[in-house]
């Protein structure tokens, strides 16, 4: 591109001094050559208009009176011619052909002519040709230099620019926020920095969906594998069956979690809140974590009010208690309690584990993401508060020690 910039200003430059030089130096030319017949038509006129005189007067009319009436001496030659008198001359002939020449006549019949050396008016020529080239040259030379620095002024912002959609194509959406001082290129540089934050926005929910979808399909999972192992080990047919019915249920609220989690991904807020029977979720959770917590010796406990029934999505408030019961069977210790309550229209759900508790220095930012006290993912928490805001409720760290997470919803009557 700055070669191409280069050439198109050098032929632009080129003509330009070729429509203007040449038409200057042809008025110029003949500038110099008619100033100079000019000059020699007047020694003519000036030397006709003596011998006029000296012929009204008669007075002689030789060289000897005419001597030092030629204005340019040697460098002129002048013939003088009157009818019955031998012609008389003056200067030295000129050197060189096709000299400048004027001749005048008189009313008596006598002539002058004046001829001048070429050279002169030559020289004047050459002399304004080599300064009509040596302007032309250095605009030449001006043009191309300011071209140059036109050509880096446009080609390097294109470079950055290039180099910034090459970054964004190898996966690095950081915006550069360059600008050029050119409307054009500011406006692509604009439109490539709101491109990067745009696939920034795009990878970071990616990621998010990756790693939230990794941890809540883990739990259900182990719940899963949990209810085949069992299935695998007994002989009862009824076990089995039970068993079977309750791992199909657990499929059931897998496909569940999928969904719940491909919605948050594109919605922030859920329109599918409804009435539901609380005491059916905390029995469908009590039932999927007692087997975990039992092969760690932990005991489940319920207490609560029955009959409480809230406004959300019952798939979401399960996957938040799962997340609170998960997270008490890796970080605390001893019995877990899920515990029901009603404060003024809201039904609060409990769980409390006899752990050690919340650490001080994470009490604070305990929900936030990467956030964890024993190298866990720190992922659990943060997604179970989305998930809770997302369903018009809300998650908080009631006490550090005993830990107690508490899930608000809003309240909603049977009647």
């Amino acid at each position: 591109m700055k070669r191409r910039l280069l050439n198109s200003t050098l032929a632009v430059v080129l003509v330009t001094v070729a429509l203007f030089s040449v038409p200057l130096a042809l008025v110029e030319k003949r500038s110099i050559e008619g100033a100079a017949q000019d000059s020699v038509r007047t020694e003519a006129l000036h030397l006709l208009g003596v011998v006029e005189n000296r012929y009204a007067a008669r007075e002689p009319i030789d060289p000897a009176a005419l001597t030092g009436l030629n204005d340019k001496g040697s460098e002129r030659y002048a013939t003088i011619s009157i009818p019955g008198h031998e012609p008389i001359t003056l200067g030295s002939p000129p050197r060189g052909g096709n000299p400048v020449t004027a001749t005048e006549t008189g009313p008596h019949g006598e002539t002058v002519v004046v001829q001048e050396s070429r050279e002169p008016v030559d020289a004047s020529v050459l002399r304004m040709l080599l300064l009509l080239v040596g302007v032309a040259a250095l605009t030449i030379a001006a043009a191309m230099a300011l071209a140059l620095w036109q050509a880096k002024r446009i080609t390097r912002p294109l470079l950055d620019l290039a180099e910034t959609a090459e970054r964004l194509g190898s996966g690095d959406p950081r915006p550069r926020q360059r600008r050029y001082g050119m409307a054009e290129l500011d406006r692509v540089g604009e439109v490539l920095d709101q491109s990067a934050e745009r696939i920034g926005r795009m990878l970071t929910a990616e990621r998010r969906l990756a790693a939230d979808a990794s941890h809540q399909l883990r739990t259900p999972l182990t719940a899963l594998s949990m209810r085949l192992e069992e299935i695998v080990e007994t002989d009862d047919l009824g076990t089995v069956k039970e068993e079977a019915a309750i791992a199909l249920g657990q499929v059931e609220r897998l496909t569940d979690v999928v969904q719940r989690l491909l919605t948050n991904s594109r919605e922030s807020r859920n329109t599918s809140a409804v009435a539901f029977d609380v005491d059916e979720v905390i029995k469908q959770q009590a039932e999927e974590w007692r087997p975990a917590l039992r092969r760690y010796g932990r005991k489940l406990y319920l207490e609560g009010p029955p009959g409480l029934w809230a406004v959300g999505t019952p798939g979401a408030v399960a996957q938040v208690i799962a997340a609170l019961v998960e997270n008490s069977l890796m970080h605390g210790d001893g019995s877990v309690t899920l515990r029901t309550r009603v404060r003024d229209t809201k039904v609060v759900i409990e769980v409390q584990d006899e752990g050690a508790g919340v650490p001080d220095e994470l009490g604070a930012r305990v929900f936030e993401r990467a956030v964890s006290g024993h190298n866990s993912t720190g992922i659990g928490l943060a997604v179970a508060r989305d998930l809770a805001e997302a369903d018009g409720g809300r998650l908080e760290l009631l006490s550090q020690r005993p830990p107690v997470f508490a899930l608000f919803l809003a309240g909603h009557s049977d009647d």
